[in-house]
């Protein structure tokens, strides 16, 4: 669905849909007259894409976590080292495989598992597909940072459902019909 009208101000010839000039008498053409409403995503059905993907990467990372969670104790254990030091971050063998996943889906495809079931898409403000750069920079809160993120995000940028690391990467989670 496009808002405004599809004709030049100047000579009221017709746009066609995307035009930046009116191709009859060169008028610059304001862009916000033919951008697509984008639908936000609402919190529920962002966390209930989540749940699915965790879900899914629970099965991945269980076996995975259970090796390395062993090789936790045993160098504890030797070198008296600990790998927690910080509230609220996590940065163990499953957050990292979690960053590597939303990363590469929604950099390349938009969406994860979760969104696709759910039928919604990370894009840039006005749209847009999202880089793996873009990506990668959404997912690092939501991979290591989630308690911060998100409490931060519902509170800093409500009207756009956005997560601070959503804010940061200039992304937004949209309805696909």
């Amino acid at each position: 669905m496009v808002t405004g009208m599809p004709y030049c101000r100047n000579c009221g010839f017709k746009i066609p849909e995307g035009a930046s000039y009116c191709p009859n008498c060169g008028v610059r053409i304001p862009q916000e007259f033919y951008r697509p409403q984008l639908e936000m995503a609402t919190w529920g059905e962002r966390v209930a894409a989540y749940l699915i993907d965790i879900i899914i990467l629970g099965i991945i990372i269980i076996p995975i976590a259970s090796i390395w969670g062993f090789l936790q104790i045993w160098i504890r254990a030797i070198y008296g080292l600990s790998w927690s030091w910080a509230p609220f971050v996590s940065f163990g063998v499953g957050n990292f495989i979690s960053f590597l996943y939303w990363t590469f889906m929604e950099g390349v495809y938009g969406q994860s598992i979760g969104k696709i079931i759910l039928k919604i898409k990370v894009t840039t403000l006005d749209g847009a597909p999202i880089s793996i750069t873009l990506a990668a920079i959404e997912s690092f809160g939501k991979a290591f940072l989630l308690p911060i993120d998100l409490i931060l995000g519902l509170i800093l940028y409500p009207q756009k459902n956005q997560r601070l690391f959503n804010y940061v990467s200039n992304t937004i989670v949209i309805k696909v019909s």
